[in-house]
């Protein structure tokens, strides 16, 4: 009561500012720390959700019971289910069962509720002996594993006794009924229970009990209503913490609050206006209850301006009684308000959001920076998932995450936890449609017993750690890579601009400086037309300069199949374009840029295909076969002086491939690959693969079996289907085999893999001379269908996020440990091959904001790639980001393109940067001396093999200038001496 205001109403309205002016993306990342000493971790129920029993042992009806038997619902309410909260998860009847939970999870605390009929059938005397016997067996139970209680007085549960003679919460009468059953608690139970709150989120009581009627006991009172009701409950709890620091603090010790429910919202956009209506959002529905019992024992301004008449009044007696009636702060955040119960009038046109640090922050503003104790956070599953339960693992991730940001980043006092809830229950309003428990419960069963849902080994292991601690995985590396690593950039396709330069033109001109100011044509009057040569081209010059700017070693694009050839046959070629090809390879080679070309890419329109080849099945016909085989020897012939380092196929999609389609594109790989392995490679002396899409995929829940089988069955239809025939045995993945056959058999499916006879498993198994792959994100996959929308029924794989992971605007993941865990895959799955990451980038919206989230990519994936070669010893010879610029693919760029003009972004000069150093060199890195490289130039191929006689004759040169030079001087000296 005495502390010092260091907070006042109002001050929290910094918070949306305060936020979004936090460095990005580095606020974002997750925090790898722990919570302080003491800190307390625990799980918490209520009474209705979960006991059951509900006409044994003489317990009275609650307002729940009544509300769950009605016959019909009324408009405008929720039918909490047909069994209600009767049996429920039977918690009365298996109280070691629940205990037993608790001391497997290893938490130091446990919140539950005292059911109030359950102790006082009537809502009064007289005392129910055998509800008084079970909560002493429960609190026995407790204080012999050391788990420390945390009692809610009412959690909701009013006896229908006082509901029926008093109008329940409408009724002045009920604060003191109130103060009488507390009392009871205090005398019977207090010597054993520290923690007391008075009642849960009075709001829910209030609002939708006796305002909306949305839940029990129903009433539809209207807004008059729902603020009497609330004004009640408030001089109730305010009697009861006067009752315990009065007659039971001095000899129990305890501490008194009341559990207040709150959402969190964000303005529609950053103006004063919107933050304005933010504030008063939290106002009507945390500000309602907090305000009078934390700040100054009177609503918030803002409702009593709004709300005239309809609020009630406090008088000054009942402010200063009412102020300062909390020992801490007691907040519960959550599925039970946030999106659900929370009026959307009080929303006041602002956008609802479930960040629970900035809440925290606001609290800690607005309300005197007072101690907070989480007392209920999680979010739920589908009433169907039974114990990989991966959404409510990456929920409860991310609120204890930002619990510990308040903590280490903002300053907010937080000293406990409280997941919610420890079993399974009965959900209020949604009944049995959703689950929210650590431990699953079959409802169905008649023992109910308590199975561990992964949650419970993630909670588990996170209490042990007392939060999320450094891992060694988790720290960046120092380090090089080796000599002749090949640093690269990726453009899909290169802009091609054959605009010939404008001194080719044979025409002659005459510039009227005079009146048209313009060039006129002299007509029939022509010079002699010069040869055509590569630096002609503006557009390769350009292009050049800015990749010589970013230091790279490599460039890889890919060729367009559908203009080289139009008809898909050596009928038409269209040899401008093949003589730019030439000459930007040429011209990369000049300045000691290695090209990287790939023959095929698909695009969307015709998948890149010349359309006589698309409109005839595309890859599903196997005449494309051998159209390819043509296509690459003439791009062998045309191209292969310039190019050494050929992709046959770039980034096949598996998600748009059919069986046959895959089945031909293999075929058509390997005869291109043998075919520039008998025909070119001992003249050209290059190297040739197939580059693949591969994205990572790791189990949702880490300690499923099951999600683990799902992991490696995505990884092998995704990766395994194109890679196993050529880098391993010559054939698909056996794991496609049975899944596939398994499906046709059960469900009737016909999804045909077709096989390789054996002289085709002999051609395709090793036609490589490397393993590329093009790496961007990381997916969570699992088995529990939780979301239809993002799951696979073909292959039965639920889609999971992890919603702690740092997003692009396109939201895709940003996991640099994926791809270290995918390089190790690889390597286990395929031997020691030569490794490349020919495509790995982000998107960003074009905003400098996001290219730091660009950045932040480029220098943890290329770390985890260091770990790869340093750590795992996977054989990486080489790196490309993915894009060179935002022209050719926009919001991918490490290049911005706006009017006309290329710009490096911040993470261009980042890239370069790493590219100058090898890598991430440290104090104790040796230093490594490579060689100087000189790509392959034929046009330099003679000052290359003469430098020696160059160096002679220029010696000799300037001895026979400085000889003649000498004579004459001395010549002429003699000539004067004589005169």
């Amino acid at each position: 009561l005495g502390r010092p205001l260091l907070g006042a109403p109002g001050q929290g309205a910094g918070t949306w500012s305060r936020f979004a002016r936090l460095p990005y993306p580095q606020d974002q990342l997750f925090l790898h720390d722990t919570f302080p000493d003491g800190f307390l971790w625990g799980a918490g129920s209520a009474a209705y959700q979960t006991e059951g029993g509900w006409r044994q042992g003489g317990k009275g009806a609650s307002v729940w019971d009544t509300f769950a038997h009605r016959p019909a619902t009324p408009p405008g309410s929720v039918a909490p289910g047909p069994a209600g909260g009767d049996v429920a998860s039977d918690s009365y009847n298996n109280l070691f069962r629940d205990v037993e939970g608790l001391r497997r999870l290893g938490v130091s605390h446990y919140r539950f509720s005292l059911a109030w009929a359950r102790l006082l059938p009537n809502g009064t005397v007289p005392l129910n002996p055998a509800g008084l016997a079970h909560y002493h067996r429960l609190l026995g139970r407790l204080r012999e594993l050391g788990i420390e209680p945390v009692v809610t007085l009412y959690h909701w549960d009013l006896p229908q006794g006082l509901q029926d003679a008093f109008g329940g919460w409408a009724s002045p009468v009920l604060p003191q009924l109130f103060r009488d059953y507390a009392e009871l608690c205090f005398r019977h139970f207090g010597g054993q229970v520290r923690y007391w709150l008075t009642m849960d989120n009075p709001y829910v009581v209030a609002w939708h009990g006796y305002g909306t009627g949305r839940l029990p006991p129903g009433m539809r009172g209207g807004p008059r209503l729902g603020y009497r009701a609330a004004h009640h409950l408030l001089q109730a709890h305010a009697k009861v913490w006067h009752l315990y620091n009065d007659h039971f603090r001095p000899t129990q010790r305890g501490k008194v609050s009341i559990a207040l429910s709150s959402h969190w919202i964000k303005p529609q956009r950053m103006t004063e206006k919107n933050i304005k209506e933010c504030q008063k959002s939290l106002d009507f529905v945390l500000g309602w209850f907090a305000k009078p019992i934390f700040i100054d024992g009177d609503y918030p301004e803002s409702m009593r301006s709004n709300l005239s008449s309809l609020l009630p009044e406090f008088s000054e007696v009942e402010k200063k009684y009412i102020k300062g009636t909390a020992d801490f702060f007691a907040l519960s955040f959550g599925a039970t308000l946030s999106f659900q119960l929370l009026d959307s009038h009080m929303k006041f046109q602002q956008l609802e959001s479930i960040s629970l640090r900035q809440l925290l922050y606001w609290i800690s503003s607005e309300y005197n920076k007072p101690q907070i104790f989480i007392v209920e956070n999680s979010w739920f599953v589908s009433g169907s998932t039974k114990r990989d339960d991966a959404k409510y693992i990456y929920y409860l991730k991310k609120f204890i995450m930002e619990t510990l940001k308040a903590i280490r980043y903002d300053g907010v006092t937080v000293f406990g936890y409280t997941v919610w809830s420890l079993l399974d229950g009965f959900e209020w309003h949604r009944g049995y449609s959703i689950r929210r428990g650590l431990f699953y419960v079959d409802f169905q069963s008649h023992d109910k017993k308590l199975m561990p849902k992964s949650s419970v080994l993630f909670y588990q292991k996170l209490i042990e750690k007392n939060g999320f601690p450094p891992l060694p995985e988790n720290q960046p590396i120092e380090g090089i890579f080796p000599c002749g690593f090949a640093w690269g950039i990726v453009d899909n396709y290169i802009q091609v601009d054959t605009t010939p330069a404008q001194f080719l033109d044979s025409n002659v001109y005459v510039w009227d400086i005079h009146q048209t100011k313009q060039l006129i044509k002299v007509d029939g009057v022509f010079t002699s037309k010069r040869k055509r040569h590569c630096v002609d081209f503006a557009a390769i010059r350009l292009q050049v300069s800015l990749l010589q700017e970013m230091h790279v070693t490599h460039f890889h694009f890919s060729l367009k199949w559908s203009l080289i050839l139009p008809l898909g046959n050596l009928s038409l070629i269209n040899h401008t374009l093949v003589h730019y090809y030439q000459c930007f390879a040429s011209e990369l080679l000049r300045v000691n840029i290695t090209p990287v070309v790939a023959l095929w890419q698909p695009m969307a329109e015709n998948q890149e295909l010349p359309v006589s080849l698309a409109k005839y099945g595309a890859w599903e016909n196997p005449e494309t076969i051998q159209a390819f085989v043509e296509y690459a020897r003439f791009c062998f012939t045309s191209l292969g002086d310039h190019v050494k380092f050929w992709i046959t196929m770039n980034e096949p999609s598996v998600k748009n491939l059919t069986y046959t389609a895959g089945h031909n594109l293999l075929k058509a790989h390997a005869k291109a690959w043998h075919l520039y392995d008998k025909e070119f490679r001992r003249s050209q002396k290059g190297k040739i693969s197939i580059a693949l899409q591969a994205d990572w995929v790791e189990p949702a829940c880490p300690f499923s079996g099951n999600d683990q089988e799902v992991a490696d069955r995505i990884l092998e239809f995704d990766i395994g289907w194109l890679a196993e025939p050529i880098f391993g045995n010559g054939d698909y993945p056996q794991v496609m085999r049975a899944w596939l056959h398994r499906r046709n058999a059960v469900d009737l499916y016909n999804f045909h893999l077709p096989y390789f006879s054996e002289d085709e498993k002999k051609l395709i198994q090793g036609s490589f001379d490397f393993f590329a792959l093009s790496h961007y994100t990381t997916t969570l996959v699992g088995w529990e269908k939780e979301d239809a929308l993002k799951y696979d029924h073909y292959l039965e794989v639920q889609m999971i996020n992890d919603i702690t992971w740092l997003q692009s605007p396109n939201r895709a993941a940003v996991v640099p440990w994926g791809l270290r865990k995918l390089l190790k895959w690889v390597k286990s799955k395929y031997g020691d091959v030569p490794i490349y990451v020919m495509a790995n980038g982000i998107d960003d919206d074009q905003n400098m904001v996001h290219d730091k989230l660009r950045v932040y990519y480029i220098q943890n994936y290329i770390n985890e790639a260091l770990k790869a070669y340093t750590l795992d010893n996977v054989n990486l010879q080489g790196y490309f980001v993915y894009s060179f610029n935002d022209k050719t693919a926009p919001n991918y760029g490490l290049y911005s393109y706006v009017a006309n003009q290329y710009e490096p972004k911040p993470s261009m000069k980042h890239y370069r940067e790493i590219i100058d150093n090898n890598g991430f060199p440290g104090p104790e890195t040796p230093e490594l001396l490579c060689p100087e490289e000189i790509a392959s130039c034929p046009e330099c191929h003679f000052f290359r093999t003469g430098k020696s006689l160059l160096a002679f004759i220029s010696f000799i040169f300037v001895a026979f200038i400085v000889t003649i030079f000498f004579i004459t001087y001395y010549s002429k000296r003699v000539d004067r001496r004589y005169k």
